[in-house]
């Protein structure tokens, strides 16, 4: 279930249900590319409450750094994990059919002072990713090397596109 520091994961991808894993994935595979390890798991603060607690009490001891949750609709995997894990939480609501993921979004940012859960954008799989590694790099000077080349290399991609529109013109791009 959980991972056993067969990995050494320093992050863990929490979600509520298997529908959150497209965008999960987007932060595994920043994390991957940066070459985070983490462990990732399906867990329902809601219907197993006790597996839930069993895993937020024990992620420090596993060596987690920082927890990356996502949720929709009531969104209370976040907020429960920053309630029990003393390190970083970073929430990712999660798009909803019935408002569109504001629900989501405002139960992550709204929680009550001495609790914060850190929140990117409703479905915000990537950046919740280079959120973790960010605070990650803040004592890790190769991990911080890494993400300045990502960075770098956004913007070649950037400039490419730009050089490719000015090349063929906005008719042909």
């Amino acid at each position: 279930m959980f991972s056993e520091n067969k990995n050494k994961a320093v992050v863990s991808i929490v979600m509520g249900s298997d529908s959150d894993m497209p965008v999960m994935a987007k932060a595994a595979d920043i994390l991957e590319e940066l070459e985070i390890p983490y462990e990732m798991t399906i867990i329902s603060a809601h219907r197993e409450p006790d597996v839930f607690f069993e895993y937020a009490k024990g992620a420090e001891a596993r060596g987690i750094k920082v927890v990356i949750a996502g949720a929709g609709m009531a969104a209370h995997l976040p907020g429960m994990c920053a309630a029990i894990f003393p390190m970083p939480v970073i929430g990712i609501p999660m798009h909803t059919t019935s408002l569109g993921g504001r629900d989501s979004l405002y139960s992550i940012v709204q929680m009550p002072s001495g609790i914060p859960v850190a929140t990117v954008a409703i479905n915000g799989g990537a950046n919740a990713g280079l959120l973790a590694a960010k605070i990650l790099a803040t004592s890790d000077a190769k991990l911080l090397e890494k993400l300045k080349d990502y960075s770098a290399k956004l913007k070649e991609q950037v400039v490419a596109k730009d050089a490719r529109l000015q090349e063929v013109g906005y008719k042909n791009y």
